[in-house]
């Protein structure tokens, strides 16, 4: 067995960005967990913690958790599959650092000051006035995140471009890392010509780069927006109040929900549709089926992707109305083209290399395209104005939407590729199989029983983001999402249980401290008489 010692630098900070987030995912879990005993009248949390613990649950489940998997398995598999080596291992460094110390300042401003924002973030600011440290200590996580984003995606980039053959320049680099040569492979094909046969960059990477266009636009909104908030924080510690008016608040939330939005079509989208592509090719060993038309729709969702965040402002009744038909419904329903081309392409990948042993990452990938089965028309079907009116702030956009897609649809991915890689970074084998099929069923079981609860609650009209006491109304719903909800829980320990066996406890705490040897002969110097 190799030891943990003997890995490169770039296999250790891509085992620490698996641990720390499957640590966050498992702080999300509870967090979670906790919410939903709250709402079934079991006293966890005191009224004001509730809302703290609501604000702090996302950016640890969608910055603590998802984003740290996917920074650690894209920083290992970008290199790998270029076939160099990452721009900077210490950017990788800093980055999950800065990552773990973000979230963790986000999640301290609501156990220790109780921030509650209650993820809106909303203008005017809810906690302006009352709590200008809990602001200030929210905004500045807020930040570092941000930052530890933005270096990521300059190390994927720089990836991408440094050390570029001389026949490669960037202008040919970039066309193809954009999927552009996929619409240009089609139009030749629909003119009889012949279609050019290896690109300059592999499909797996025209997902990541695509998906981290998104993800730069949001980083810099949002650690903007965060930046404002900080202004009002340091007024508000020296006594003054500056006024609610001093920006628009339609101008505000179309901003806001404009750079929020691209972390679904970067992260749960593109990112996703990358990686299901790139599990099929590595189960099949085969190119992925219709190749062209996946890269040229990573193109198209580029432009969609930047033109849908209406839907979220359905119900405003300020937001103007051609917006929302043009951007809330009639683009984002295209959404499920795009998105649909991607669920074919690697299922007619699968299927053409039939028969195929169904190993766990090959389990987790047809969960996580299950879970985006269920998760997206249930999205498409919220971003209908009559529809929306029904079901707009109320838990079916929790759960049969958002829930489903990140437990099942996202999570799924995340672990399919972490079965995948775990040998290649650790050069050992996932110990129990039994382990592994138990938090297979679990995720499965448990994300989808518990997303359809909450769904279920919100088509009774259960809201979001409300703690209701006392109201015996969604108590089945609620006890059974709470009860789905410990079968994740499950889940989570047999996954966890089985990566210590198969690492050990030494081996993990030596990827962030320094432990000293073992006392005793080395097993190489004993001489047998």
């Amino acid at each position: 067995m190799v030891s943990l010692r003997d890995l490169t630098p770039l296999q250790h900070v891509t085992l620490r960005f698996v641990v720390v987030a499957l640590l966050f995912y498992g702080l999300a879990t509870l967090e979670g967990m906790m919410m939903r005993a709250a709402l079934a009248n079991i006293p966890l949390l005191a009224p004001d913690h509730f809302y703290a613990v609501l604000n702090a649950h996302p950016i640890v489940g969608i910055f603590g958790y998802s984003f740290m998997l996917v920074m650690g398995a894209f920083s290992f598999l970008v290199p790998t599959l270029l076939k160099k080596d990452l721009y900077s291992v210490r950017a990788a460094e800093w980055t999950w650092r800065l990552m773990a110390a973000g979230v963790l300042t986000v999640w301290l401003s609501s156990l220790l000051f109780s921030h509650s924002a209650l993820y809106t973030n909303y203008w005017p600011l809810p906690v302006t006035a009352s709590r200008p440290v809990s602001l200030l200590v929210y905004a500045v996580g807020m930040i570092t995140i941000m930052a530890a984003i933005l270096i990521f995606c300059f190390n994927l980039f720089a990836t991408v471009f440094h050390g570029r053959p001389e026949d490669k320049p960037v202008s040919a680099l970039l066309v193809s890392s954009l999927g552009l040569d996929g619409v240009v492979n089609l139009y030749r094909t629909a003119r009889g010509r012949k279609a050019i046969e290896h690109p300059d960059v592999p499909l797996p990477i025209v997902a990541i780069f695509r998906g981290t266009i998104d993800t730069v636009l949001d980083a810099v909104v949002l650690g903007g927006i965060s930046l404002i908030f900080v202004v009002y924080a340091v007024y508000g510690l020296n006594g003054i109040a500056l006024p609610t008016t001093w920006f628009d608040a339609l101008l505000y939330k179309n901003i806001y929900w404009w750079g929020l939005d691209l972390i679904a079509d970067g992260l749960v989208l593109i990112y996703v549709a990358g990686s299901w592509y790139l599990l099929a090719m590595l189960i099949t060993g085969r190119p992925l089926y219709m190749q062209h038309v996946a890269r040229a729709a990573l193109f198209v969702e580029l432009v969609v992707s930047w033109f849908v965040w209406s839907h979220h402002l359905l119900s405003d009744q300020t937001q103007p109305g051609w917006m929302k038909v043009l951007s809330g419904e009639l683009i984002t329903a295209f959404e499920l083209v795009t998105s649909g081309i991607a669920v074919f392409c690697t299922l007619a990948t699968l299927w053409q290399a039939r028969p195929l042993t169904m190993t766990m990452p090959l389990k987790f990938l047809l969960g996580g395209i299950v879970g985006f089965g269920l998760g997206v028309p249930a999205g498409i079907l919220q971003a209908d104005l009559g529809m929306n009116r029904v079901l707009h702030n109320t838990q079916w956009v929790i759960g049969a939407h958002a829930h489903m897609q990140i437990l099942v649809g996202l999570s799924c991915t995340l672990f399919a590729a972490l079965y995948a890689i775990f040998p290649l970074v650790t050069k050992r084998e996932i110990k129990s199989l039994f382990l592994s099929n138990v938090h297979f069923w679990c995720q499965m079981i448990g994300g989808i029983g518990m997303s359809v609860a909450m769904g279920f609650a919100g088509l009774d009209g259960m809201l979001r983001r409300t703690l209701y006491l006392g109201d015996a109304s969604y108590l089945g719903e609620m006890y059974l999402a709470a009860f789905f909800g410990t079968v994740l829980i499950v889940g989570y320990l047999a996954l966890m249980v089985n990566l210590i066996r198969s690492i050990g406890v030494r081996s993990l705490v030596s990827l962030f401290v320094t432990l000293p040897e073992k006392r005793g002969w080395p097993r190489e110097a004993v001489v047998r008489s």
